[in-house]
């Protein structure tokens, strides 16, 4: 690993760690709203290239996540049911307003980035308000970059199989111990929260969960790398010395926050 990545890295985590100890749950949806502002704008840049996204509304749905819980609990779900056609709707009066000098290719392009950034890192959000939120969202977050550095060095000690070409670097051997290493960390993680936090949590439904967002999280990656490859970049953004922008930092750890969302309710 490179001194860029390490330093990065080590300088990042207590940026992370302050705002989701001590910033109660207005405060981190407003910082995740503008993380969202910024990794959807290293999205638009990329698919720039192949299509004429539309910025405004995309942009704006990004600040829709400070509002989450602000919005009346009983109304929550049915602004987020309601939003995903009214944001069709819009996209479509944009191109009727164009006289579609915005095309169809451009909406579905722009519609694609605002799921893709604004209603993954949504659940995060969503995470972090739940009840023992505090400690549930450290899941996550192990989940995928205990995934991340454990890949990382297996893959490049003893990975001899590449996986996929849509991303050359990566190899079976990599993902295997990616899995393994996130598990293993989530699950020394369980026992601190059990042992001084007076949590409760099966060590058996919790590795169960570790592997099924370990792999949701790699297919995350893989993901951000097919955009990457259609348009032709190396990464979203140069924002993180050795990782790249905030989306290639993120991207497995929102595709896997829905699911962990889930799970996470049935604690």
């Amino acid at each position: 690993m490179n001194i860029k990545r390490i330093t990065s890295s080590l300088l990042g985590f207590p940026l992370v760690l302050i705002i989701l100890l001590i910033g109660n749950k207005y405060i981190v949806d407003v910082a995740l709203s503008i993380i969202a502002i910024i990794a959807m704008n290293e999205y638009l840049k990329g698919i720039e290239k192949v299509a004429k996204p539309v910025k405004w509304i995309a942009y704006v749905s990004c600040l829709s996540i400070a509002l989450i819980h602000i919005i009346p609990t009983e109304f929550l779900n049915m602004v987020i049911t309601l939003s995903i056609p009214t944001i069709l709707i819009i996209l479509f009066a944009q191109v009727v307003a164009t006289q579609m000098e915005t095309s169809f290719k451009d909406i579905a392009y722009t519609f694609t980035g605002i799921f893709y950034v604004v209603f993954f890192i949504m659940f995060v959000a969503f995470i972090n308000g739940m009840e023992q939120g505090k400690i549930l969202i450290w899941y996550i977050i192990f989940a995928a970059w205990g995934t991340d550095i454990s890949a990382y060095f297996i893959g490049k000690y003893l990975g001899k199989h590449k996986f996929s070409k849509v991303s050359p670097k990566k190899s079976i051997e990599g993902c295997i111990g990616g899995v393994v290493g996130s598990v293993i960390i989530i699950l020394i993680y369980t026992y601190i929260s059990n042992t001084y936090w007076g949590t409760d949590y099966s060590y058996l439904f919790i590795g169960g969960i570790g592997v099924i967002l370990s792999l949701v999280g790699q297919i995350g990656d893989f993901a951000a790398s097919s955009i990457k490859r259609f348009v032709d970049i190396k990464d979203f953004g140069n924002l993180i010395p050795g990782h790249g922008g905030i989306l290639d930092r993120i991207d497995s750890l929102i595709f896997l926050a829905p699911f962990a969302y889930a799970f996470f309710t049935l604690l």
